[in-house]
């Protein structure tokens, strides 16, 4: 290389350098912004989720200190001023606060809260079926049945999560009525459904026999003492 190419050379590195200079005086602060961005922001998930890992904790410590009482009605006071931080621990509570009012003897409150979770938009759908459920079945004879069907029948579309539950208990008011058709004709519909539990079943099924009807299912068999049941597959 010659002396004139070496000179060309040092002039266009100097020239590269001064505009990487001015491009840094320039811009540099984005590239310093980003990266505090990126610092930050990864320091903020790191103490959001130390913060909810707390939270988790001090309403694990506060529910297992108020499922340790003995006394019902002490249980669900102390369940009741617990102070939850999600959704899901919303629904969680006020469940267990209101088995602790059923146990006791308290169902008037046990329903409102019930009621109160039922309609609570926040807490996720499944929650809010679950509390009118166990409102409805807990209520019983306290409802007109007109109420108790129309609520049931809502609850026994398809799609719903305890359609079949919902079934079970419309054949319970079928048989409260007195028609024993009706009610084994649902739980006929109950055997044949492909979501229907073990449990559900084997109820479905003591109950069609003992309202005198013959189960229209091909799994059912009579063991040597007489008794009609469910074979295992």
């Amino acid at each position: 290389m010659s002396d004139t190419d070496s000179f060309i050379e040092e002039v266009n590195e100097e020239v590269r350098r001064d505009r990487l200079y001015l491009m840094l005086r320039r811009y540099g602060w984005i590239a310093a912004l980003v990266i505090l961005l990126i610092v930050g922001g990864a320091a903020f998930s790191e103490y959001r989720k130390a913060q909810a890992r707390a939270e988790a904790e001090t309403l694990g410590d506060a529910m297992l200190a108020a499922m340790s009482l003995s006394d019902s009605a002490a249980r669900a006071e102390a369940l009741s001023a617990i102070a939850p931080g999600t959704p899901a621990s919303v629904a969680v509570l006020r469940l267990l606060t209101a088995s602790a009012q059923i146990e006791a003897d308290d169902p008037a409150s046990a329903t409102a809260t019930l009621d109160a979770l039922a309609v609570d938009g926040d807490v996720p759908a499944i929650y809010r079926e679950i509390a009118q459920f166990k409102a409805l079945t807990l209520q019983g004879a306290a409802m007109s049945i007109e109420d108790r069907r129309q609520a049931l029948e809502a609850m026994a579309q398809h799609g719903r999560a305890l359609r079949l539950l919902a079934e079970e208990q419309l054949a319970l008011i079928d048989i409260e009525n007195g028609d024993a058709t009706a009610a084994i004709a649902r739980y006929q519909s109950v055997l044949a459904d492909a979501e229907t539990t073990s449990e559900l079943q084997q109820r479905a099924l003591q109950v069609i026999v003992a309202l005198g009807g013959e189960p229209e299912l091909a799994d059912v068999v009579t063991s040597t003492d007489g008794q009609t049941s469910l074979q295992e597959n």
